[in-house]
């Protein structure tokens, strides 16, 4: 997920044909590239349909306005937990039955788990769509779990764990990294969860969860592909409408404190072959009042990590030759405070020392002197370019859209994003870098071989 997020809403509604850009705001507003219509049903399900007639297929996504960071203490882990459990029966399907028939209709499916959201898809062919809605919106209301169906499926997840983590050094590095970065908010636990808190869940628990969450007036319907938004919307109030609401708790989670001192990690382990360093700082989300910081952040994680031709990789990699990778990236789409995170490590000869040094070098640059205006004109038109080339992919607009109206941005956000990198400006830029890089605000880690003898 390294770089998911700089293609927030640059993936779908961008322009279609892409001029010069310059650094200064454009005197056009971009066109968009979709037009998306939108609805919300009287059970407070709202729904998101993108038509796109070049193929006979459809995207159908849900998304429930909850994730990892919404979980109760001591319980982490239930969110990805119930995700794996709605796979199970139902109230009128046997346990495995939901996917054989998406199978048998030539359907894909899957699911995944945030912080800030749970989302179930399905991509299928249009004619399909009522089948695949139906069956969705069964499991919305009627998942029949029990210990028998539970237990097997928490040693499935605890053995995801042991692979993806406890067997992984940079796995373990990141969650112990993550943990330094958020003290108090609970972005600072793993999305898996701890395995010794993921040992203790119940079905109970995840009944408590899916009660607590799964409705429609939590959740986000959308349809995307070869489909009239006008039938989609009477399909989903066909088969989401009579689900009915329920009382949903308002979204408050315990905030970051101000961070006062700088935090240094240091991890080793006889399992690393190649050392890497990270920074992170915290940084606004898309929620955040500051829009014209957020968008600047964006423009400069592209100037600074945006591939071979950023800043960081172009002096560190091609020319002084110090290290084998490096980079930054911003996520802007979290729900609460986001990081913007430089990254690197030292090619054989070198250290992470070395590295960090030259970062520094850079971002201490920008901070007094900005970025050039060739930067900067290279930086938007990228960016831009990037949505154009993931255009095409029908799920991809699912995704942006889900995404972000889940992790609270408003449709507008989504649409207006292409006008808003357009007029962000090298003097913006400086100042978003002078209000981030302060390296009292901010957390180290070093991920070093263990060459001690034991």
């Amino acid at each position: 997920m390294a770089r998911w997020r700089p293609f927030v809403v640059l993936l779908v509604f961008l322009t279609a044909t892409i001029g010069p850009l310059s650094s200064q705001a454009s005197s056009e507003v971009p066109p968009k590239l979709f037009d998306p219509k939108v609805t919300t049903l009287d059970n407070g399900l709202e729904v998101v349909v993108i038509e796109d007639h070049r193929a006979p297929v459809v995207t159908h996504m849900v998304w429930y306005k909850v994730g990892a960071a919404d979980e109760p203490p001591l319980k982490s882990g239930i969110a990805h937990f119930l995700e794996h459990l709605m796979f199970k029966g139902t109230n009128t399907m046997e346990p495995g039955e939901f996917s054989s028939i998406i199978a048998k209709n030539g359907g894909q499916e899957n699911a995944f788990t945030s912080q800030d959201y749970t989302a179930y898809f399905q991509n299928m062919s249009a004619d399909k769509l009522p089948l695949f809605m139906k069956l969705e919106a069964d499991r919305m209301q009627n998942l029949v779990l029990t210990e028998e169906i539970v237990a097997p499926e928490l040693k499935v997840v605890l053995e995801e764990r042991s692979q993806r983590t406890d067997n992984n050094p940079a796995g373990l590095f990141g969650e112990q990294f993550q943990a330094a970065q958020f003290l108090a908010h609970p972005y600072g636990i793993p999305i898996i969860g701890w395995r010794h808190e993921i040992e203790t869940l119940t079905a109970q628990d995840a009944i408590d969860w899916y009660d607590k969450y799964y409705a429609p007036n939590n959740a986000i319907l959308i349809v995307a592909g070869d489909v009239n938004a006008e039938e989609v919307f009477e399909l989903a109030r066909e088969y989401y409408g009579p689900i009915p609401p329920s009382d949903i708790p308002e979204r408050i989670r315990m905030q970051e404190p101000p961070q006062l001192a700088k935090r240094v990690l240091e991890m080793k382990d006889k399992r690393v072959r190649q050392a890497s360093w990270r920074q992170s700082y915290l940084a606004p989300s898309s929620r955040d009042a500051d829009q014209t910081q957020v968008r600047a952040l964006e423009v400069l994680s592209e100037i600074l990590g945006g591939g071979t031709t950023s800043r960081i990789y172009r002096d560190l990699v091609i020319d002084q030759k110090i290290a084998a990778g490096a980079g930054a990236f911003y996520r802007s789409g979290a729900f609460d405070k986001s990081t913007f995170v430089l990254y690197g490590s030292p090619s054989k000869g070198h250290t992470v020392d070395e590295v960090q040094a030259a970062i520094h070098a850079i971002i201490s640059d920008v901070v007094a002197n900005g970025v050039t205006e060739t930067e900067l004109t290279r930086a938007k038109k990228q960016l831009m370019a990037d949505a154009i080339y993931a255009r095409d992919s029908i799920r991809g607009a699912a995704n942006i859209f889900g995404s972000a109206l889940a992790s609270g941005e408003t449709v507008e956000q989504i649409v207006n994003w292409p006008q808003y990198i357009s007029e962000v400006t090298a003097e913006d830029i400086q100042k978003a870098a002078n209000n981030l890089f302060d390296e009292r605000r901010s957390v180290v880690g070093r991920l070093l071989p263990d060459t001690e003898e034991s």
